[in-house]
């Protein structure tokens, strides 16, 4: 496995909710120290790649901010690079999507001008609501884009507990207007070939490391990246037999702290 480069999931791969995973910084620096690069992706829209910076740091783990994606930036990127800078969002979601697309420039409604919206983004949301929902599905049906930063059912928390996703949000909204949204976040290529370009490696020379075979495994299989299982999260080894071919890691890890054991000769 010549890998040059490793994409590390952060919900149930480095740490669930405000704990670091056993082993998973040391594992992290170790890698580096071997001399690969790092970067990370998540699919949680709910903060900003700065605020992820500062909780990494928090848990001792430097990141470059050019070293992190989130569905809430490529969900920013997708729509500056698709002429939608200046135009009017609609937002059911957190902080992290708002304050990324105000940036680049795009006009946030609220609530009592969502008609205006010519694009309604759905995340996660802590606070949603039927009257969020219902004004979503009237925008979308009036004609604003649906775009969805992610699709993820679940996340991990501390203590094994399991919290309902954005992809829940998402779901209701794609029920009430008749159509599915267009997906930014993994498993859509469109961000994670970003990092690639980023890291100035081929696909195969990036290793992939996640705990949802249908965003992280599915997006590696997808761009011809190494596949990774991480057990710490949401998937089992019993899922990732029974899982559909594109779907089925080419590596399965307990945690992420055997990756420097497995990639040692590589350093």
């Amino acid at each position: 496995m010549s890998v040059k480069a490793f994409v590390f999931d952060l919900d149930g791969v480095v740490y669930r909710g405000k704990q670091p995973l056993p082993g998973a910084v040391q594992a992290i620096e170790t890698l580096r120290q071997s001399g690969y690069q790092v970067y990370f992706f998540t699919n949680n829209s709910s903060k900003t790649r700065e605020e992820y910076v500062e909780k990494l740091g928090g848990m001792g783990l430097r990141c470059d901010i050019n070293h992190i994606m989130t569905s809430s930036y490529a969900t920013a990127l997708y729509l500056t690079e698709n002429g939608a800078k200046s135009k009017k969002v609609y937002v059911v979601g957190m902080k992290g999507i708002r304050d990324e697309l105000t940036r680049v420039g795009m006009q946030i409604v609220e609530d009592d001008n969502f008609a205006e919206a010519d694009f309604v983004v759905v995340g996660i949301d802590k606070n949603f609501t039927y009257d969020k929902l219902t004004k979503a599905q009237q925008a979308i049906l009036a004609g604003a884009e649906f775009i969805a930063t992610n699709r993820d059912a679940t996340f991990p928390m501390e203590n094994g507990r399991i919290l309902p996703g954005g992809g829940t949000i998402v779901a209701a909204i794609e029920v009430a207007v008749g159509r599915a949204p267009i997906l930014i976040g993994k498993p859509s290529t469109y961000a994670m070939q970003k990092l690639v370009t980023v890291a100035s490696a081929d696909p195969s020379q990036v290793a992939i490391a996640g705990d949802r075979l249908d965003t992280d495994i599915l997006v590696a299989n997808r761009i011809g990246a190494l596949s990774i299982l991480v057990l710490t999260g949401i998937a089992t080894r019993e899922d990732a037999e029974l899982a559909p071919p594109e779907m089925r890691p080419r590596l399965i890890v307990e945690s992420i702290s055997e990756l420097p054991g497995l990639f040692a000769k590589e350093s």
